[in-house]
């Protein structure tokens, strides 16, 4: 037997803010949240801006944990956690056999930073800089916080680790194995990223323009999107507020090229094609995509082949829109917080926009959302995410109603 699975809480922290208040009105409205970098100089970089959070102050009392220990990537979490698992009306009672299922490239890499300055500069480094910093602490953290002592899972699968995250988490409730399950992504800006990217050539110099014809690199950004899933019976017999019903996951991995993506967007639509399948859906059943739409040239080209081979002519009609022009691109935790923006739009019946997008691109022909507070029926939507070395996840969700 099959389990079906829902989304009775969500929990959001971008550049457009802290919650999912600041961050839905921001989206629909378009609002550009990239910024010059300030956490850090940039001004031996090709690329200069981001999305970064500021005013983020922690301010939760905590029960188990040291806030002196922790890093910035926790204490996002542990933020989010609280919006998402009080939606889901669970504040303080989460069961302790909640399983934590999380996304990320970095871990507290802003900790291990801190740790590295420290050495090079000659300078005692604290040993409690280590405590947080691999990327498999944040899950252990937030269980030891929540008491909870299931499971702890940390997914780093590049750019589809959220994604990935919330697709485990969905497998685990719809096998039986678990009943709620915490599941999302999270990353924080660092200058080790940064670098990286940059070095790649990937950063634009201008502005993130997925889709267009004149793309020519993406922007980084940070934050974290938090879902709590629920076998439905159980969300039901307490009466949950059901937001929506996650119906389909799949993924595939290229193993093409070690940044590249496939330009065949094969493995891609394999991917996306393995998700309506689980579902049970075909393509025209499909109200929205929410692409992974990075805004570098391959990317996007990829992206593009893939949805046309597993849309066909409905990819002509079927609205497809990137939040990362607004907010960059969040890494580990892109796939989840583009997570909990679908879920949002399609509840508030408005399409999030692809914002910069002047220029059409025939190796794009898509339906791109170019406008923003555009109204839609949005009963099913998809969610893509594509990363480094062929790591490719797409998730399916369904209005509660």
């Amino acid at each position: 037997m099959k389990h079906r699975v829902v989304v009775t809480g969500m929990g959001i922290i971008t550049a457009l803010g802290v919650g999912k208040k600041e961050n839905i009105s921001g989206i629909l409205e378009g609002q550009n949240a990239i910024k010059k970098i300030a956490s850090f100089d940039v001004s031996g970089y090709r690329g200069k801006t981001g999305g970064e959070i500021s005013g983020f102050n922690f301010s939760k009392k905590l029960k188990q944990l040291k806030p002196s220990r922790l890093d910035r990537a926790t204490k996002l979490l542990l933020t989010s956690i609280d919006e998402a698992v009080a939606e889901a009306g669970l504040l303080n009672r989460l069961p302790s056999n909640t399983p934590v299922i999380l996304g990320t490239t970095l871990g507290g890499m802003l900790s291990g930073e801190a740790y590295h300055r420290n050495i090079v500069s000659g300078k005692k480094a604290k040993p409690s800089l280590l405590l947080d910093y691999l990327a498999h602490y944040q899950a252990i953290h937030i269980a030891e916080e929540y008491g909870l002592d299931s499971a702890a899972f940390t997914i780093s699968n590049a750019c589809a680790s959220g994604t990935n995250a919330i697709g485990l988490a969905y497998n685990e409730i719809r096998a039986g194995n678990a009943e709620i399950a915490l599941a999302g992504g999270y990353d924080t800006m660092c200058e080790f990223t940064f670098a990286g990217f940059n070095s790649l050539q990937a950063v634009t110099q201008t502005l993130c323009r997925p889709f267009d014809k004149n793309r020519d690199g993406l922007v980084l950004g940070e934050g974290v999107g938090i879902i709590v899933l629920e076998e439905m019976s159980c969300a039901v017999s307490r009466n949950a507020n059901i937001i929506a019903e996650i119906i389909g996951y799949g993924e595939s991995s290229d193993a093409f090229h070690i940044t590249r993506p496939e330009p065949s967007g094969d493995g891609a639509g394999l991917a996306i094609s393995r998700a309506l399948t689980c579902a049970g859906v075909g393509a025209s059943d499909i109200d929205y995509i929410n692409a992974h739409g990075t805004g570098t040239p391959y990317n996007d080209a990829m992206e593009a082949k893939a949805i046309q081979k597993i849309f066909g002519n409905a990819s002509q009609n079927i609205p497809v829109s990137s939040i990362k022009s607004m907010i960059g691109h969040l890494l580990g935790g892109a796939g989840a917080v583009e997570a909990v923006i679908t879920v949002m739009a399609m509840n508030k019946g408005v399409l999030p926009p692809n914002i910069n997008y002047q220029t059409p691109d025939p190796d794009c022909p898509l339906n791109i959302v170019d406008k923003s507070e555009q109204p839609a029926s949005i009963k099913r939507a998809v969610s893509n995410s594509f990363g480094f070395g062929g790591a490719n996840a797409a998730i399916i969700f369904q209005g509660a109603a």
